[in-house]
């Protein structure tokens, strides 16, 4: 990380009158000696019928003012990058302007950038911190991939503006998928998975000794980045002899595998409602390749943050097979709770 300042908002809510701007220039005078900055140049302008900007040139950055006096509100910025914090003039703007409140935001001016998660609410917004941008295209099946260096998380994929995988804590969405599977039938002999595109799913299937895995991925460019950058996660698993990758529309490939080919069949489709309605599209289509009491286990998302799309899940696997067991694990790179349901062809 290389930092080059840090940088201060203040929005100054309920200020009842507009203030003179020989205040403001005073003012700005007062910070600067206290964060011992160098004041070079100053600019301001005032608005007809109301208003007033005024921006101070540092030898170190900037200072400003700009008031809105027909919302109450004086909007002040710092950015430094001197040895003294810029939040040294949050007490000196107290003093100076009546205000029912003041809001203050904090930024560390450096190299590391933010990512929102999409899970994020208007009254709770979350972001990754992100060290690095490895990759960053558009797959030719029309997938937005990137490979983010997180802070916290380490190398991890993102499709589509979501986090699909991080190298931190894979394992435990992976080990937990292919788990609640063999739970419930612990024959291990025919694996089919349809997506996982980073390999993990595939990784468990060989740790776990399955005889033949077949890996259905409609994005081999997802699988090539994640080789690329996430290799651990796969593990080198399109290289194994008992791993069979065929790219394309799992869907339409599935069509010439023969009936009661498999043991276990792992949908690892994102949880959204379009992969609902694709799965249930084709659900006689994998009823047909599972063995009697093979068992089909699927990601469904997350219980806490999409309870009803985990309720549309479910209602497809209940209304084909009759029963469904859930699983859970709680996946920190997620920052929620993340489930699997599994059913046995009966």
């Amino acid at each position: 990380m290389t930092k080059v300042g840090e940088h201060i908002t203040l929005d100054i809510i309920g200020t009842n009158k507009e203030y003179e701007p020989s205040l403001f220039e005073k003012v700005i005078y007062d910070i600067a000696k206290a964060a011992n900055v160098t004041i070079l140049n100053i600019s301001k302008y005032k608005f007809e019928p109301q208003g007033f900007t005024i921006l101070a040139l540092l030898a170190e950055s900037h200072i400003s003012f700009h008031t809105f006096p027909e919302k109450g509100i004086i909007s002040f910025d710092f950015f430094t990058c001197g040895k003294v914090s810029p939040s040294i003039a949050l007490a000196i703007v107290k003093k100076e302007f009546k205000h029912k409140r003041i809001v203050k935001k904090e930024f560390n001016r450096d190299t590391k950038s933010l990512y929102h998660d999409i899970y994020s609410s208007s009254g709770l917004q979350k972001s990754y911190v992100v060290k690095d941008v490895l990759e960053d295209f558009k797959s030719k099946v029309g997938q937005h991939i990137e490979i983010l260096e997180l802070e916290q998380f380490g190398k991890s994929l993102f499709i589509d503006g979501e986090i699909q995988v991080a190298s931190k804590d894979e394992y435990l969405y992976s080990s937990t998928f292919v788990g609640a599977g063999l739970n419930l039938n612990p024959n291990n002999d025919r694996a089919a998975i349809i997506g996982g595109g980073d390999g993990g799913v595939a990784r468990e299937c060989i740790s776990k000794n399955f005889n033949f895995v077949d890996w259905f991925e409609l994005d081999s460019e997802v699988v090539d980045v994640c080789k690329k950058h996430l290799g651990e996660i796969g593990n080198k698993a399109t290289e194994k002899n008992s791993v069979k990758c065929v790219w394309g529309d799992a869907f339409e490939s599935i069509k010439s595998v023969g009936d009661d080919t498999y043991n276990h069949i792992f949908v690892d489709l994102n949880d959204d409602q379009f992969c609902i309605d694709l799965a249930a599209k084709n659900m006689d289509s994998l009823v047909r390749i599972l063995k009697p009491k093979g068992v089909i286990t699927t990601q469904v998302g997350s219980q806490d943050k999409k309870p009803d799309q985990l309720e549309k899940w479910l209602n497809v696997f209940n209304h084909y097979f009759g029963n469904t067991k859930l699983s859970r694990v709680y996946i920190p790179s997620f920052d929620c709770s993340w489930n699997f349901s599994s059913s046995i062809n009966h």
